[in-house]
């Protein structure tokens, strides 16, 4: 019995010198880095459990200096910072043309299927200091891409105001969405892009007429496809088009709905 006490207790002793030794332990920290010219940016964090990200810290450093070391702000511990959306480096790239890199820190919220938004710094020559503005992708991610060639990115996504409006999640389509940075501001220039939205449009259609043949009502293709024709200046015929192959028990109902929503969200009039 005394050497079963002896060895419990020598157990416990030994469990709690490691679980002191977990705690005391340091948590190793992870980042990213990205770079233009002289501009190098790096994000940190710190990973103690799985799915927590914590310390969350952006430093910028130009032509040598550290100007900018700060944690980045989240609105939960389980935004998880991310590099690029399709790299492993931070896009620091000039947004509006000015000569003067944007950093980029991305963060994905987790869930099922949710979200992604970033965070644009960009250098106020006049104080010396960094400004940042927040934007929202909702579902969906975006790629940087020249689309005018005109030599500076424009942000490709969608519009993820019709994640959910009008089927479940998985069955849900997105009309065209592409922004523009400009001196600390998004401004949405979808319409700028006529072919791009002709182009979007005509896959919905196709994807619509494929989901179809497998039986699905298709109601979330039909209507990113009617909004995309609305921001070609062709809802009318849109409309036409899905009143003819919509026939299900709920048309009235989904008609009305589709409108409104399309009116709320500035597609139409």
């Amino acid at each position: 019995m005394k050497n079963i006490r002896t060895f419990i207790n020598q157990f416990l002793v030994g469990l709690a010198v490691v679980s002191v030794a977990a705690i005391t332990q340091p948590v190793k920290a992870e980042s990213f880095t990205g770079q233009s010219g002289n501009v190098r940016a790096e994000i940190t964090f710190e990973k103690p459990q799985e799915y927590q990200y914590k310390n969350v810290r952006l430093r910028i450093v130009r032509g040598g200096k550290t100007v900018f070391n700060k944690t980045l702000p989240q609105e939960s511990e389980y935004d998880r910072p991310t590099a690029g959306i399709f790299s492993d480096k931070i896009p620091v790239v000039d947004l509006d043309g000015d000569k003067e890199p944007e950093i980029i820190a991305n963060f994905y919220t987790s869930g099922a299927h949710c979200c992604t938004y970033s965070l644009i710094y960009r250098y106020d020559r006049t104080s010396g200091q960094y400004r940042q503005i927040r934007h929202d992708w909702g579902n969906g991610v975006y790629k940087l891409e020249d689309l005018n060639r005109d030599g500076i990115l424009e942000f490709n996504s969608q519009d993820d105001r019709f994640a959910g409006a009008f089927t479940a999640y998985a069955a849900s389509a997105y009309p065209l969405q592409i922004w523009q940075y400009r001196q600390g501001k998004m401004t949405n220039v979808t319409r700028r892009y006529p072919k791009l939205i002709a182009s979007h449009a005509s896959q919905l259609w196709k994807d619509y007429n494929d989901i179809k043949r497998q039986g699905h009502d298709g109601k979330g293709f039909l209507a990113a496809y009617l909004a995309d024709m609305c921001l070609l200046g062709q809802g009318q015929e849109g409309w036409r088009r899905v009143q003819q192959v919509y026939n299900e028990g709920d048309r009235s109902q989904y008609f009305a709905e589709l409108r409104k929503f399309l009116r709320e969200t500035g597609y139409s009039r």
